[in-house]
């Protein structure tokens, strides 16, 4: 926002006024002033607040993009920010500044310029290595890429199955210098334990059974470039400590060698675990935490990015025709609404494959919900606690619930989505509600991330956004937390 500021008479240039402007205080980014235009959905007792309480379900965090530009001391430019205040809410174009004065960082002021986003800025996709979006979420996630690339410090990303984790430990090598040699991608969980060390490390011709040739391993495959740990936190307890000294002293001894062997790699590692509980219950070495988690990047799953989920449906397609020969042109908008109203918990890589089926199986040009029905009854019949509801009864089947048996037996439909996926597929007419937290795991994962929402959500394996959903349901707030 702007204002023409009138300086003994003259007529000046117009300055910009901020829209809002933090302190850090009290453990947390606070409001010390707001435009009027934002007052009006803050009310007047905006001032002092944490910027999280009122901008709650905001993405990206305010704090957390207060937290960078207080930590690095550079502007953000063209961040896209959801802004949400109660019912309103708002998608805004940012700019981030500092504004440093003398006494430190309790002294330190952050300010907001925001404008309203463009219709095409709203409507048009950005594609950025394979990825495509236009939610605040996934936007936030191709800026830190963009941020984190150049560096060569170890990155640990974190996000459920299906998010695309690969994806993205590709496009942070594709934005670092070493983009020019070598990715390397192994999982952990895929090989077995006594392969692992040889796979990683290399081992010397005669150094055991079946060992009959050198084999180079994974890291001096990779050097030079990046080598991608997939599922990290499955790595056996001995294989940890002897990474631990391969990062340490950035030399590798093959198997059955006592020669070392110098290798320059970035290590990207990835997980749909929380490593910190791994560590606390012994299964996962602190020292080598700390060591590989010096940066990190949190995929959002696809259920909290749906405004993505049209675009995501185009963009495969696309690549199916041409795998399969088709001209499938579209989803009917009650097979898209119908989409949005599944939690996907097999996230990106789940609507692909059922995207890939259905393209198969359909010889039209467009794809209605009723093509989905099958894959909505094997939803079914795959869930083994409820194979007794499904055969007694013929309407069991109107319900869409998890694949897998689930700790928590949340049901796959979200309610918010119910009246609609039931307008327009009456196969899915029926859903049951989100199995809410309990009031102390949200304390203690409160308390054990220092008082810090984001990484208390994560160690929860859910959104800021759901953890303050949880808060307002549960009527609690930050002072409760630490009781």
């Amino acid at each position: 926002m702007t204002e023409l500021e009138l300086i003994g008479g003259g007529r000046h240039l117009p300055a910009r006024i901020p829209d809002l402007v933090l302190y850090f205080g009290g453990g947390a980014w606070r409001i010390e002033r707001a435009s009027a235009h934002l007052e009006k959905f803050l009310g007047r007792q905006s001032r002092d607040r944490a910027v999280d309480d009122l901008f709650s379900e905001s993405s990206p965090s305010l704090s957390d993009l207060a937290e960078e530009v207080a930590a690095h001391g550079e502007v953000l430019h063209h961040i896209r920010v959801s802004l949400k205040v109660g019912s309103w809410q708002s998608l805004v174009v940012a700019e981030v500044h500092p504004l440093r004065q003398e006494g430190g960082r309790d002294r330190l002021r952050i300010q907001f310029f925001f404008r309203e986003a463009t219709p095409s800025e709203i409507d048009s996709p950005r594609v950025f290595h394979g990825m495509i979006g236009v939610s605040p979420p996934i936007l936030e996630i191709f800026r830190r890429i963009e941020l984190y690339g150049p560096s060569d410090a170890s990155v640990v990303i974190t996000g459920e199955t299906g998010t695309g984790k690969e994806l993205v430990a590709r496009a942070l090598h594709e934005e670092s210098p070493r983009s020019g040699c070598s990715f390397v991608a192994v999982n952990c969980s895929a090989i077995s334990k006594e392969l692992l060390e040889s796979e990683l490390f290399g081992h010397e011709k005669g150094s055991f059974t079946g060992a009959l040739r050198t084999h180079r391993g994974r890291f001096e495959r990779a050097d030079g470039g990046t080598l991608f740990l997939d599922e990290i936190g499955d790595m056996p307890f001995g294989t940890q400590v002897k990474l631990l000294r391969v990062l340490e002293n950035r030399t590798i001894e093959r198997v059955g060698s006592e020669r070392e062997i110098p290798v320059d790699v970035r290590v990207v590692c990835a997980t749909n675990v929380p490593l910190e509980r791994a560590v606390a219950e012994g299964r996962f070495r602190a020292d080598l935490y700390h060591r590989l988690a010096v940066l990190r990047l949190h995929l959002p799953p696809l259920r909290e990015r749906l405004e993505d989920l049209p675009f995501l449906v185009d963009f495969f397609l696309s690549i199916l025709n041409r795998k399969y020969r088709r001209q499938v042109k579209r989803l009917t908008p009650e097979a898209v609404n119908f989409l949005r109203s599944y939690l996907w918990p097999g996230n990106i890589r789940e609507l692909r494959n059922i995207l890939e089926r259905v393209v198969v199986e359909t010889e039209g040009e467009v794809i209605g919900a009723r093509a989905f029905r099958e894959w909505t009854l094997e939803r079914q019949y795959l869930s083994p606690d409820r194979w007794e509801e499904v055969h007694a009864s013929p309407a069991a089947h109107t319900a869409i619930i998890t694949p897998y048996p689930s700790p928590s037996g949340r049901m796959l439909l979200d309610s918010n989505h119910s009246k609609a996926a039931s307008s327009t597929a009456p196969f899915a007419s029926q859903s049951a509600s989100a199995t809410e937290l309990d009031p102390d795991q949200i304390r203690r994962a409160y308390r054990e991330s220092g008082g810090n929402i984001s990484q208390a959500a994560r160690r929860l394996g859910i959104h800021r956004a759901t953890f303050y959903r949880h808060l307002k349901k549960l009527g609690l707030d930050r002072k409760d937390l630490n009781r």
